[in-house]
């Protein structure tokens, strides 16, 4: 009965119990799922906000380091440009008080010296090392490394080799790594407007007067100096090894590579104060011209000794055949990059020839400016050296392009060109000073310093005597004892050698180097550029003399030509001297170049074939017929010559008689009068005359040369 009411009653209180949990069990994997769910959403936002917050400070971090780092880009800048601040009013004192022991470039670089010791000594460690990476693996050194720290990438560029025992020197100042260059700053930057001003400030006249005796100079006179030194310094370099005073490898090849960097001459303290002084017009030729010319052939003698490489194992033994390779690449590189230099030229003046650029003088000195500076990166991008094509560079434009500028942009330009040249030298120059104490490889050897100072020594001397008597024997203008001994005394080292040094200085031997040349520049400018007023007054060479003025006659060097009347011994002219190599492309230039790159020079319709009537007339500028006042040649002023001269211009006739020892001039133009321009005036007060008339149409009076070397 109890059963029965039981089961008609349904289910009981256990059933009943068991419903929840049966439930319970069926959702709680549901629940814990979502649970887990919610945890591991909250744990990773969590971690997200933990990883923002990281990312944050870690840009936050690098922010402030670029700040950081502009601030001391910043401050570096400023030093040097204080220090050319400081310098240029110095130099102002020391002109206002007629100091001339010091000159400006020696100014700057104990400028640099200062600065340098306070930045070394008084400027703390801002940065670190943690520790060193060892990559044995790798069997050679990569420019740009990517790292990945807990990843993320990092980039490091390379730096420079250490060698072990330095690894815990290494310069942990961020302040002196900043005022560290690079060397292809001094390359592309500071070095193309000190050469193009060098070739286009040029004197022409003089420096054609004695173009052979410079190219001896700078060509034999360079090699035979780099091929002493380096066979010196190789002597001294064995001699450190006997001692035990070589700790790596120094090659016969480094001792040449060190002959040629250091036969670059760069007296331009001397030149500065010959300048001021008026000092003998040749004996600046001879200087300046060797200086110029030597330092592209320094540079392309070194191009050429590291490109020595000989067949087989060992690559520093002698090669016949890896040496004549050499002297190709030597005559490839110059004559390339004098070519290269040259065509700039040409094409810049054929530009402002035959455009309107000179009604627009600002774009007419921007697009010189950006012309003759690509010329040096052009050279550099061929595979040739910027150096020389830029210094042809400058002589072609100051020879052509100069003549089509107006009158505007030809001020601009000098004016432009002689204020980068003057900055950018003594910048280097109070980098120099800088450098010694902020260089961060630098490699003292007494022995290696004192035997390079005897090497130098030895290198000039060997060039500048006997090559002064060998040309002695062809000059009529003869290069006297005190000459020799003043070149030979000038011998300054400066911007040129310190670039060449600087700019490979991974090894051992280039470190040394470096350091050897850094002082060798110190000494020169200091104490010989210091001495050079002395000398001069020792020497008993001439100053005060005009620049415009010719060498005082005598029976073995120069003819005078005598004009007539009372004052005649005033107007008294030297017959000029030139080199037979300017005379024999002279009236090539006059006769085709100067008419078809500039305004100047006889019509070519005069010149040429009668065939090339219409290349002629379309050539020809319209200025060459109508410009009564012809655009002054500065190389071929005061120009003489013992035969006479007949041009014909179309309806104008100009001749010349030198044979009688009164020279006079005449031009007969039909159904015209006979009238006087400014330039004919001066003309005559260059040639000595007073009374005779000369007249001339589109064209100068222009003499042929003789020889002088």
């Amino acid at each position: 009965m109890e059963l029965g009411d039981a089961a008609r009653s349904g289910p009981g209180p256990a059933v009943g119990a068991l419903l929840p949990r049966l439930l319970l069990l069926l959702l709680l994997p549901q629940l814990l799922g979502r649970g887990l769910r919610a945890a591991a959403s909250a744990s990773a936002s969590s971690s997200r906000a933990v990883a923002d917050d990281s990312s944050a400070m870690e840009e936050l971090a690098t922010e402030k380091e670029a700040e950081e780092s502009h601030r001391q880009d910043s401050v570096s800048l400023l030093t040097f440009i204080l220090l050319l601040t400081l310098t240029i009013l110095t130099i102002w004192l020391f002109k206002h008080r007629r100091v001339r022991f010091l000159h400006e470039t020696g100014l700057a670089m104990i400028y640099g010296l200062i600065v340098g010791v306070i930045l070394r000594y008084s400027t703390p460690a801002t940065s670190g090392h943690d520790k060193s990476l060892s990559c044995t693996q790798e069997d050679r050194a990569f420019s740009t490394l990517l790292v990945n720290v807990s990843g993320k990438f990092f980039e490091y560029t390379l730096k420079g080799e250490i060698s072990p025992g330095k690894i815990n020197s290494v310069e942990q100042n961020d302040m002196l790594r900043k005022v560290t260059f690079d060397p292809e700053v001094f390359f592309n930057i500071l070095l193309p407007p000190i050469i193009f001003h060098a070739g286009y400030s040029l004197k022409k006249r003089h420096f054609f007067r004695n173009l052979g005796s410079i190219l001896a100079y700078a060509f034999l006179g360079t090699a035979v100096s780099c091929f002493i030194i380096g066979n010196l310094m190789y002597g001294v370099v064995k001699l450190m090894k006997m001692v035990g005073q070589l700790s790596d490898k120094f090659y016969y090849t480094d001792c040449l590579f060190f002959g040629a960097i250091i036969s670059a001459t760069d007296p331009v303290t001397v030149l500065a104060i010959f300048n001021e002084l008026h000092a003998d017009v040749d004996l600046y030729a001879l200087l300046f011209g060797e200086s110029v010319l030597n330092d592209a052939v320094a540079i392309v003698l070194s191009s050429s000794i590291v490109a020595y490489q000989p067949a087989g194992l060992n690559t520093h033994a002698f090669d016949a055949a890896a040496f004549f390779k050499s002297v190709g690449i030597f005559l490839g590189i110059f004559s390339g990059s004098f070519t290269m230099g040259a065509v700039t030229g040409v094409v810049t003046a054929l530009v402002t020839k035959f455009t309107k650029l000179h009604c627009f003088p600002l774009l007419e000195t921007a697009l010189f400016f950006l012309m003759s500076w690509s010329t040096f990166l052009l050279a550099e991008a061929c595979g040739f050296t910027g150096v020389v094509a830029v210094l042809f560079c400058g002589i072609t434009q100051a020879h052509y392009t100069y003549n089509n500028l107006s009158v505007e942009s030809r001020s601009r330009t000098k004016q432009l060109f002689e204020v980068l040249h003057f900055l950018a030298e003594n910048f280097i120059f109070s980098y120099m000073g800088l450098a010694l104490f902020t260089f961060q490889k630098h490699v003292f050897s007494p022995i290696f310093i004192i035997g390079a100072f005897v090497a130098i020594f030895l290198g000039r001397a060997a060039h500048i005597y006997p090559l002064s008597f060998f040309l002695n024997l062809g000059r009529r203008h003869k290069i006297g004892w005190n000459f020799q001994h003043m070149m030979m005394f000038s011998g300054l080292r400066g911007a040129m050698a310190f670039a060449l040094a600087i700019r490979d200085t991974a090894s051992y031997a280039r470190q040394m180097m470096f350091t050897t040349t850094l002082l060798i520049v110190f000494f020169t400018v200091w104490i010989i550029g210091g001495g050079t007023t002395p000398m001069l007054s020792w020497l008993n060479i001439r100053v005060g003399v005009d620049p415009d003025q010719d060498p005082p006659p005598n029976n073995d060097s120069f003819q005078v030509l005598q004009g007539d009347g009372p004052d005649s011994a005033r107007g008294n002219r030297t017959k000029q001297e030139s080199a037979w190599i300017f005379r024999l492309w002279y009236s090539f230039d006059h006769n085709y170049l100067k008419p078809i790159l500039t305004h100047s020079g006889p019509p070519l319709t005069t010149t040429l074939p009668a065939w090339c009537g219409l290349l002629a007339r379309c050539l020809t500028s319209p200025q060459v017929y109508d410009n009564q006042e012809p655009l002054r040649e500065e190389d071929s002023d005061f120009i003489l010559t013992e035969g006479d001269l007949t041009l014909t211009y179309g309806d104008s006739t100009v001749t010349a008689n030198g044979s009688s020892g009164s020279h006079t001039a005449s031009t007969s133009l039909e159904g015209g009068r006979r009238t006087k321009s400014n330039s004919e005036e001066v003309l005559e007060r260059d040639l000595g005359m007073e009374d005779p008339k000369v007249s001339s149409r589109g064209t100068r009076l222009v003499f042929p040369l003789e020889d002088n070397a």
